[in-house]
């Protein structure tokens, strides 16, 4: 289970990344490709080309984390979008790493 400060926002990279990149390489492609800064504090996932490893590289003010998951049978439903990078909410990053499908799911309106 995936557990987050209310204040972290979370940052897909929309395409495809080589992950063999490393905490550095992943922490220029934020800053060049997604246009955000690394040092914030949030989190960026990344996916490889088959879609069935991803890797989410956050800074806590002591150094960095890399955090990387493998699948052994089937794909993450990674979302598409014409942007570099697609925020989400931590609760939909909880279930995109769960294997949920976020295309196929409605959020409910709690509050006006």
């Amino acid at each position: 289970m995936l557990s987050f400060l209310s204040t972290t926002r979370v940052f897909l990279a929309a395409g495809d990344t080589d992950l063999r990149k490393s905490f550095d390489t992943l922490a220029g492609v934020v800053r060049g490709t997604l246009q955000l800064d690394p040092l914030s504090g949030h989190l960026f996932v990344f996916t490889n080309a088959r879609k069935n490893r991803l890797k989410i590289l956050f800074w806590d003010r002591n150094g960095w984390w890399l955090c990387s998951r493998r699948l052994e049978m089937g794909t993450f439903r990674w979302p598409s979008s014409q942007e570099s990078a697609i925020e989400l909410s931590p609760e939909e990053l909880t279930l995109l790493v769960a294997g949920i499908d976020l295309k196929e799911t409605t959020p409910r309106r709690w509050r006006k």
